[in-house]
């Protein structure tokens, strides 16, 4: 089953929906135009109820089908934010804010939930209740956390919850999911090391170089996915910044690391947390100082469920065809805070393919509109084919 026909007659509109948001982009829970704009139309639509602020700046959309015998509710979830970078994209459309760009495709994301939005208001040829989620803050600020802190699945009595993205590299009409894990778990990790400040160059010896112990912390927790968890498992350990020092001639008291930390199941994450703050400590003290370790847990791993996994594979199948969907697709280390709405309901995410692009969070990313159908059609066949009308 192709494409919608509906919903490829709305392709100019979505495209025109998306690039009006990439010219007007705004970060993490600050998307008080997009958020605004995708409250009105869902009332333009016909939604049977409009919610904004759910999770600050999150919208909320609820369409009951012809029927609802089945008393079933499916969630669908797309991101709104967008990101720091300064965009070098030559589009007609790019960016009109200095600094800000959609840079990861979440204005893409946000034309096909509304595409779909407007082709279910005027069906309803479905049995139950579809319930839309426009979301703030995914870019770090965890709006999705705060979406279900502030009551989204039990206000709706969401049964399952699904979830989309753009993969750039994938192929232009291919999905891709698997059950179980697909995106990583994204900590940070912040240790700050304590030596004893002295004279760099005239008495080195009576001094504690916390730029030394820092150095060898940066290599020792390497031995830590080396040597601590299981070879067929995943993790990722990146210091990605160093702070010390004032002066050339000056060794520091302190110095500052920082950094991420990704794994793929909970178990190796809760070894990685505890082996972090292990090894600092006493790497710093071998060398007569201290170390502090923050460790700070932000997404949990974007854990498919195996059901609805399966549900949206076939689903994408009646799209594009058996062979334009790979529903065992490696897992990958990047995180989605989509994964707190999976922790709550079963549910699954799935990737629909850009084609030849930058990679997300590159300046010079695009955004392929030719998928906004591809997105949207699957958004109404899921929710058609979850809760058939009969």
């Amino acid at each position: 089953m192709p494409i919608v026909n509906r919903i490829a007659a709305l392709s100019d509109e979505m495209a025109a929906w998306r690039h009006d948001f990439h010219e007007n982009p705004e970060l993490l829970y600050e998307v008080h135009r997009t958020a605004g704009i995708v409250a009105d139309k869902l009332r333009e639509f016909g939604c049977d109820e409009v919610v904004t602020g759910i999770g600050r700046t999150g919208v909320v959309g609820v369409i009951r089908g012809r029927k609802s015998a089945s008393g079933k509710t499916i969630g669908l979830r797309a991101d709104m934010d967008a990101l720091p970078i300064m965009e070098t994209a030559d589009v007609p459309y790019a960016s009109k804010i200095p600094g800000k760009m959609h840079a990861c495709g979440h204005d893409g994301h946000t034309a096909m939930l509304l595409g779909a939005a407007k082709y279910l208001a005027e069906t309803r040829n479905f049995d139950g209740t579809a319930i839309l989620i426009f979301q703030p803050a995914e870019e770090g600020g965890g709006g999705g956390k705060a979406m279900v802190e502030d009551g989204l699945m039990t206000r709706w009595n969401v049964d399952q919850v699904y979830g989309m993205h753009n993969m750039p590299g994938l192929a232009e009409g291919h999905f891709a999911t698997t059950a179980g894990p697909l995106l990583a778990s994204s900590d940070n990790i912040q240790i700050t090391v304590r030596g004893k400040g002295g004279h760099a160059g005239a008495t080195p010896h009576q001094a504690i170089d916390s730029v030394l112990i820092g150095s060898q912390i940066v290599n020792a927790l390497q031995s830590i996915v080396a040597r601590n968890v299981n070879p067929l498992q995943s993790a990722v350990i990146s210091i990605t910044q160093f702070h010390a020092g004032t002066a050339f001639n000056i060794i520091p008291e302190t110095a500052e690391l920082s950094g991420t930390v990704r794994t793929l199941d909970p178990d190796v994450r809760d070894l990685v947390e505890r082996r972090i703050g292990e090894v600092a400590e006493s790497v710093a003290r071998a060398y007569g100082g201290s170390a502090e370790t923050k460790y700070s847990r932000m997404y949990p791993v974007t854990l498919n469920h195996a059901r609805e996994a399966g549900v949206a594979a076939d689903v994408a199948r009646d799209i594009v065809g058996a062979d334009r969907v790979n529903d065992k697709i490696i897992p990958m280390m990047g995180a989605e805070d989509f994964s707190f709405m999976l922790e709550e309901r079963p549910g699954a995410m799935i990737l629909v393919g850009m084609g030849d692009s930058p990679a997300c969070h590159h300046p010079a990313y695009v955004f392929n509109d030719n998928i906004l159908g591809h997105g949207a059609s699957f958004w109404v066949r899921l929710i058609e084919t979850a809760m058939p009308a009969g």
